[in-house]
């Protein structure tokens, strides 16, 4: 048979009791421990008096190491003097110091090129400025002058065209109308003064072609068909002479006008 599980489940909880139980017991341990050393005074040290330790140095003296041989002296032989080589003096170049620029004045001599060049800039910027506001007003007054010429022009033509228009009905007005007797009428009538013995024992008849301003006044009177006698057309052309026409108008427009007027002469009854 299988062992129970009921002891197999209770000796894990045994052991970790018995573990809790040291675990507990060692820092008791050294809590009394630390407590025990807190409480325990220092011994005091006392001092120990000596004496200064003294050094002296000693000098220790080696032997000397003997003479060298002494050697035989021998004649020195003097050699030839040589001629002597005459060096010309060294060139002294002069030296070139080359001196730093001064961080400053290279920053002041770049800030003032930056400077000058904006100068320049901004002259060749105001200048151009200048150029184009120049060749704009030369443009905008060349604009005006072509426009005064262009309405010179039509003035002129309107006041051509005026004139010719004036000239034309002008030319009309001088040129006399043709016209029939009863288109015109009469303001004063002429009254000729005649006698039976003007027209000479029988009735007469005579045509005159009266031309008129344009005020309806008489300029002129010629005789188409005559009477037969002189005496008697001229009677009738001074009566023509001093009478007078209403003015022909069209539209408003006076105009000369020509016409001819019969004169119808009947000789009198009462003599």
């Amino acid at each position: 048979m299988s062992p129970s599980p009921i002891p197999m489940m209770q000796n894990p909880i045994s052991m970790k009791k018995k573990v809790l139980t040291s675990l507990i017991a060692v820092v008791i341990g050294h809590i009394g421990v630390l407590f025990a050393v807190s409480q325990m005074k220092t011994p005091e040290l006392k001092p120990i008096d000596k004496d200064p330790i003294k050094v002296r140095f000693v000098q220790i003296k080696e032997d000397a190491p003997p003479p060298p041989p002494v050697e035989p002296v021998k004649p020195q032989v003097q050699p030839k003097p040589e001629p002597k080589v005459v060096e010309p003096p060294p060139v002294v170049k002069p030296k070139v110091i080359a001196e730093k620029p001064k961080p400053v004045e290279q920053k002041a001599i770049v800030q003032e090129d930056k400077l000058e060049k904006q100068k320049q800039e901004q002259q060749r910027l105001e200048q151009e400025r200048k150029n184009r506001e120049l060749l704009e007003q030369q443009r905008r007054e060349q604009a005006l002058r072509d426009q005064q010429l262009r309405e010179q022009q039509e003035r002129e033509r309107l006041e051509n065209e005026r004139r010719e228009q004036e000239r034309r009905e002008q030319q009309a007005r001088n040129t006399p109308k043709n016209l029939s007797i009863g288109q015109i009428s009469w303001s004063r009538t002429p009254k000729p003064s005649y006698t039976n013995r003007d027209l000479q024992g029988s009735d007469r008849t005579v045509v005159v072609s009266i031309e008129a301003d344009t005020n309806g006044n008489v300029v002129n009177a010629r005789i188409t068909k005559s009477s037969g006698i002189d005496s008697l057309d001229q009677k009738i052309l001074r009566s023509v002479r001093n009478a007078k026409f209403r003015p022909y108008k069209e539209n408003g427009v006076a105009y000369p006008f020509r016409a001819e007027q019969p004169f119808e002469l009947k000789l009198n009854s009462n003599g």
